[in-house]
């Protein structure tokens, strides 16, 4: 089978093309990246060291085991390029179960459809209309540590059929699987002179796993592997009023593109490189040193304000090198709590001169919780 080339709207992955000083780092399932869930969309897509959620499990399953909830089931949806595009969307279902006072379990399903795109192996070929979807299911088991420090592991089994298929009928789809290594910390809550307060703090080592091939090339493409950093105060004023305010940092954990992407030499040694030594060599590779591998850190922040536990209203700022894949962008979000369900959305503005995808998206996800509220905290 030919080398293949796709013909896709360039926001797919929401980067643009490799320029001598412009060098965005490319990877396959970028869909991986996308946040799906309307709380930390609304805070500008964070959710590392946030307090926990049935959500949690994209963001940062160590929470899972601080859950007062023994269960609790969500589904969200985000449409995708909603502006130019139609029938393009992501989709995620996610379950926990916290069986007993240190320990619990997660599952999710995230899946991304596309609607029809137009696939071709070179420019001058009749294309072959296709639908094509990528989706990922895995699972996560979190254990307390102790009375304030979770950890967690997570393992991911990706699969894409964004594959030129074969003339002979050969299988269209691309997979490959992926782990998850998390931390979580929460304070008790503590005493001041205004207010009672409680500090988190979470990291999170995601897609750590082989690269996905989507075509007969033997190196394929690097998956989203990233580290992430994050943390967070509430400040809880009284029964009522509770505001938190939570930052967060994260780095693709994929190696820097060559100075000169377009030689066929540096591409190669590129392509040849493993991901294991990938994710090592992305933290001092970049051809401009220091200042450029700075660029490569995106950072955000947020705030949440919940009344009662019922009304919940959020914002959030992220922040991504122009360099890099100038992805910025500010968000707001509401929630609403009652009885077992809680309603969650949030939308984007874009505040770089590079489009994003999810621009102007209203995004939603619901949750039921299952289960008593057996395990309180201290």
């Amino acid at each position: 089978m030919k080398k293949i080339s796709f013909i896709l709207l360039a926001g797919l992955v929401s980067q643009y093309m490799l320029a001598q000083d412009i060098r965005p780092i490319v990877v396959g399932v970028p869909f991986l990246t996308i946040n799906s869930d309307a709380r930390s969309a609304g805070m500008g897509d964070m959710g590392v060291g946030t307090s926990v959620d049935a959500y949690s499990q994209q963001h940062n399953p160590a929470k899972y085991a601080f859950a007062e909830q023994s269960q609790a089931f969500s589904m969200s949806y985000t449409p995708y390029m909603s502006k130019i595009a139609s029938g393009m969307s992501l989709g995620q279902l996610t379950y926990y179960n916290k069986y007993n006072e240190r320990s619990a379990v997660g599952a999710s399903l995230r899946y991304f459809g596309m609607g029809d795109i137009e696939m071709r192996q070179q420019m001058d070929d009749m294309p072959v209309n296709r639908k094509p979807n990528e989706f990922a299911i895995d699972v996560s088991y979190s254990l307390k540590l102790s009375d304030n420090f979770s950890m967690a592991v997570a393992g991911r089994f990706i699969n894409s059929n964004l594959k030129y298929p074969d003339e002979v009928g050969g299988n269209s789809n691309a997979s490959t699987f992926a782990v998850d290594v998390s931390g979580f910390y929460e304070s008790r809550v503590m005493q001041f002179a205004n207010f009672d307060g409680r500090w988190r703090a979470g990291f999170n080592i995601q897609n750590l796993g082989p690269k996905i091939e989507y075509d007969d090339l033997p190196n394929g493409s690097f998956i989203p592997a990233t580290l992430k950093l994050g943390g967070g105060f509430d400040f809880i004023i009284d029964s009522y009023n509770t505001l938190t305010l939570t930052g967060e940092v994260s780095k693709l954990l994929v190696p820097t593109p060559p100075r000169n992407a377009f030689d066929e030499e540096a591409k190669r040694d590129y392509n040849d490189i493993g991901w294991f030594k990938g994710v090592f060599k992305s933290f001092g590779d970049a051809p401009d040193g220091f200042s450029e591998e700075m660029k490569e850190v995106m950072w955000s922040m947020g705030a949440e304000y919940w009344y009662d536990n019922r009304f919940a209203f959020r914002t959030g700022y992220f922040h991504e090198s122009k360099d890099k894949g100038a992805r910025q962008f500010a968000t707001v979000g509401a929630g609403f709590k009652y009885n077992m369900v809680t309603v969650d959305l949030s939308y984007l503005f874009s505040t770089s001169s590079v489009n994003n995808p999810l621009e102007n998206t209203l995004r939603f996800s619901l949750t039921f919780d299952l289960g008593r509220k057996t395990y309180p905290k201290g």
